[in-house]
């Protein structure tokens, strides 16, 4: 089997419930890059990403209250969500884990944030963690 060639962490996903005092919060403590916005409304989130260094931190606010940032939100309350590796080759990462053994929530590459390609292995397959593949 092939292992997968990461080039590093692209960003630590954060569930809020209230994306302007979340971005007013970690704006007075940190000096961050850029802020940038979006919407993915197929996963019923508002998102800003936050630069810092070659990382981002992505909070993500729920817009809809069946998507998943509300129902982690409501099991789990606010925090860490996911942290996505960059990959150069998001269907390959997907085979890779399947041959793994684990637990893959996406059989293809969905729509992210930015027009990423991305796809999650379920947090109870990896160390309770929900590990994204992302290509940018």
């Amino acid at each position: 089997m092939v292992k997968i060639n990461p080039t590093g962490i692209t960003h630590v996903g954060i569930a809020v419930t209230d994306l302007e005092k979340a971005i007013d919060d970690y704006s007075a403590l940190f000096d961050f890059e850029a802020i940038e916005r979006n919407e993915v409304s197929s996963e019923g989130v508002k998102v800003a990403m936050l630069k810092t260094g070659a990382s981002e931190l992505e909070l993500l606010c729920p817009t809809k209250e069946d998507g998943p940032i509300a129902k982690f939100i409501r099991e789990k309350g606010e925090g860490i969500h996911h942290i996505a590796i960059r990959v150069p080759d998001v269907p390959n990462a997907i085979e890779a884990a399947k041959a793994l053994g684990l637990r893959v929530l996406d059989d293809k590459p969905r729509k992210g944030a930015r027009g990423a390609k991305a796809a999650f292995v379920h947090p109870k397959s990896f160390h309770g963690v929900l590990l994204e593949f992302y290509d940018r």
